[in-house]
């Protein structure tokens, strides 16, 4: 009897370490394992298909940004690099340096060089493996996901320099720039998975610790460079999806007071200065894409609010002085979800609303006194098995 007294609270100590996540909700990933348990049809449907993702994510990888055949200006291909998506050759030039911007349209130069879509394959791949892992506790997927991190993070022979000093370079202009971290922008993701993988015997203590002292490295960069401070003072989504970056990574290796830190002094200043009182967000309707923008940003608001509940901090309710918030940039984005009213923005580019719902799944949670009805008499066949399982989506 003793001995299963201790099996069971092993056991259970084993689940609360592995829940310590900073995005997912511990409450939801809960209530997910009972329904999987009670066979519940959705929560299987859901499995089901995060199963066959993540079988298909076991042949995906490894990583590396030392496979690129570019060498970056510092001489070392362990250093990241990328090209400003949005910049092209000047024709009337005849080399065509230096480039020009077109904004919202991609130059097809982006993907030659293949770092920024191997860093999002990272994020995704690992944060999927981790979490079909936590609800099959097959170790396969385990193992895969950390292979794929020690190749990005700790192998001497692949690992990444814990700097984005050459991101989104412009040709002819700079060999880096500040909004070049709007590169790594998902870290969050994989930070979550990570700490769902801490009860996996796949994820030996050493490795986690090698990562912690990797991304303390990368924050510190983050934090004092001359690119880091660049991004942290842009006034649009990269300031946003900076601190989402900086307040993550704290929480990551153990600094929860840098975290509350940057919320309170960085995070409710964007709130201000970034929304109007009718919680339009002008420096991304300003945009081409000021729909997409509109979104992005306004999921890395989200994603704040997430992380500060780890700092007992509420973004949700959250206003300024002048009454502006998170709930009315939620708010203000709806009546144009739900084609009530139309969209008189600039949109190069099909308006999708996806991202727009994924968020709306997380707002009936944290805001049930909105009427989100017509979202969903709209779009009745929006599904989504990561919402159907975590809460939250990739």
């Amino acid at each position: 009897m003793k001995r299963l007294f201790i099996l069971i609270c092993l056991t259970a100590a084993m689940q609360a370490h592995a829940q310590e996540t900073f995005l997912l909700q511990r409450n939801v990933l809960q209530e997910s394992k009972r329904k999987l348990a009670a066979n519940d049809a959705a929560a299987k449907k859901a499995l089901a298909q995060l199963v066959t993702e993540s079988d298909t994510l076991l042949t995906r990888g490894p990583y590396s940004v030392t496979y690129k055949s570019k060498t970056p200006p510092s001489g070392s291909k362990h250093d990241y690099m990328s090209v400003g998506p949005y910049w092209w050759p000047d024709s009337t030039k005849p080399n065509g340096l230096p480039y020009k911007r077109k904004d919202g349209q991609v130059n097809p130069e982006r993907y030659s060089i293949r770092d920024a879509d191997y860093q999002n394959a990272l994020n995704h791949d690992v944060y999927t493996l981790a979490i079909t892992w936590y609800f099959t506790g097959n170790e396969a997927y385990a193992r895969h996901a950390v292979k794929l991190l020690r190749t990005w993070y700790i192998d001497t022979a692949t690992r990444m320099n814990p700097n984005l000093n050459y991101g989104q370079a412009i040709p002819g202009i700079t060999d880096g720039r500040g909004i070049g971290l709007i590169d790594t922008r998902n870290l969050d993701k994989l930070i979550d998975g990570m700490q769902l993988l801490k009860a996996s015997k796949s994820f030996p203590e050493r490795d986690y610790a090698a990562i912690q002292d990797w991304f303390k490295a990368y924050l510190n960069w983050m934090r004092t460079s001359p690119i880091g401070l660049d991004e942290a003072d842009e006034h649009n989504n990269h300031g946003t999806w900076y601190d989402v970056q900086t307040v993550s990574i704290a929480l990551f290796t153990g600094q929860k007071q840098l975290a509350k830190q940057i919320i309170e002094e960085q995070t409710k200043a964007r709130i201000e200065s970034q929304l109007k009182e009718d919680g339009s967000q002008p420096h991304e309707l300003a945009r081409t894409l000021s729909w997409n923008y509109s979104q992005m940003n306004l999921k890395a608001f989200f994603e704040l609010a997430l992380l500060a509940e780890q700092v007992k901090t509420d973004l949700w309710k959250y206003k300024t002085s002048s009454g502006k918030s998170i709930e009315k940039a939620f708010t203000w984005l709806l009546p144009f979800a739900t084609g009530k009213e139309e969209w008189k923005h600039e949109q190069i580019k099909h308006m999708d609303s996806n991202g727009y719902l994924e968020l709306a799944m997380m707002a009936k949670r944290k805001y049930p006194q909105l009427d989100l009805s017509p979202l969903w008499n709209k779009y009745n066949d929006f599904y989504n098995p990561m919402l159907e399982l975590v809460g939250w989506v990739y």
